[in-house]
């Protein structure tokens, strides 16, 4: 009787750890609009035990000041006073701004110019900035425009934290870097509050962190479809960064000939070539994948392709191709990404024709 006992009182035991093992802790799971998009913060509670409501608070608080610093689109934002003053003189900033421009100065200087955030003026003058008209201007205006553009229009000092502009009509667009830096904040936010497995999306940059239950976060790459949002691959993710761009959604066109809202610094123009979309994946930074995966879309798939082996650049290029079927879409990866992921990416330059 003792030993059936002590049996059953075992198994007993057995399968109630067996079920507090099944067990999945909820997916705590906060939303809102920012930066002309909307942000997701998914995560697996906090030691702290903050509620939804408080953690949701902060993060709305602190996205705030991200815009209030940044957005070209608020007036009287950090960003839009530095764009307006003529001031040639030394101007000190926000040590976040300063941060981030520092950061796109980086990677200006190792994509030789061909990320810059001092686009800004031909970015306005195509349409594509705030209360824009999108319409092709002509070679003039451009040719005029472009000597506003570079990063040797502005000089930095980093002791200081503050920046010089050599000309007085510089304008500085952070929209392709800015929502990575505010994934990145919400990341080390989110680890304030002692939570150490999450998933943030802001319009399409994401940062994991931990596990979602033991398993991977899910993350889905679209499909380049200016009409509808289908998902071309799914990859688990932990521990990593992730930003895409595309020119397959912002766009306008005029004489029948569609015009991208990626604007390559040295030509002026929208580019033209086959890349459709790229993204960066990178463990640390999603502000640098958001730099990076602009940085790509104006290189294209072949200079891009280059740029990303000798930099050891984690990257995922679907790009056109002509075929006597017509046009198709293939994908080609970057060894960095084929060693990040061998399961998932297994050639280095596979083309995979999809429709």
């Amino acid at each position: 009787f003792h030993i059936l006992n002590r049996s059953a009182l075992f198994f007993l035991f057995c399968w109630i750890l067996l079920c507090s093992c099944q067990k999945s802790d909820p997916v705590v799971s906060i939303s809102g609009p920012t930066m002309g998009t909307r942000y997701t913060v998914k995560y697996i509670g906090s030691k702290l035990n903050e509620t939804r409501g408080q953690v949701q608070k902060k993060i709305d608080h602190l996205l705030v000041d991200i815009n209030q610093e940044m957005s070209t689109y608020i007036p009287d934002s950090e960003i839009s006073q530095l764009n307006k003053n003529q001031s040639v003189d030394w101007i000190k900033l926000s040590p976040r701004l300063f941060t981030v421009l520092a950061t796109a100065k980086l990677v200006s200087d190792l994509s030789n110019g061909a990320f810059d955030v001092t686009i800004g003026p031909l970015v306005n003058l195509w349409g594509f900035g705030p209360d824009g008209e999108r319409e092709v201007p002509n070679k003039a205006e451009i040719d005029r425009t472009k000597q506003l553009v570079g990063f040797s229009h502005l000089q930095m000092d980093v002791d200081s934290q503050s920046i010089k502009k050599i000309h007085p009509d510089i304008y500085i667009d952070l929209s392709a870097i800015a929502k990575g830096y505010g994934v990145d904040l919400i990341g080390q936010l989110l680890i304030q509050l002692e939570i150490r497995n999450y998933m943030v999306d802001i319009g399409g940059e994401v940062k994991t962190k931990g596990l979602k239950n033991g398993e991977p976060w899910q993350i889905g790459i679209e499909k380049p479809d200016p009409i509808a949002r289908t998902i071309h691959k799914i990859l688990e993710i932990s521990d990593m960064n992730v930003a895409t761009s595309g020119g397959y959604r912002n766009f306008f066109e005029s004489g029948g000939k569609k015009f991208s809202h990626t604007i390559d610094p040295q030509t002026g123009y929208p580019v033209e070539h086959r890349l459709v979309s790229v993204t960066v994946f990178d463990p640390e930074s999603c502000m640098a994948a958001d730099a990076l995966a602009t940085t790509l879309m104006v290189l294209g798939p072949e200079s891009g392709m280059e740029f990303v082996q000798k930099n050891d650049v984690a990257a995922y290029f679907i790009y056109g191709v002509q075929k006597s079927s017509g046009a198709k879409l293939r994908e080609a990866v970057s060894p960095k990404l084929k060693f990040f992921y061998p399961d998932t990416f297994v050639e280095t330059r596979s083309e995979i024709v999809y429709n």
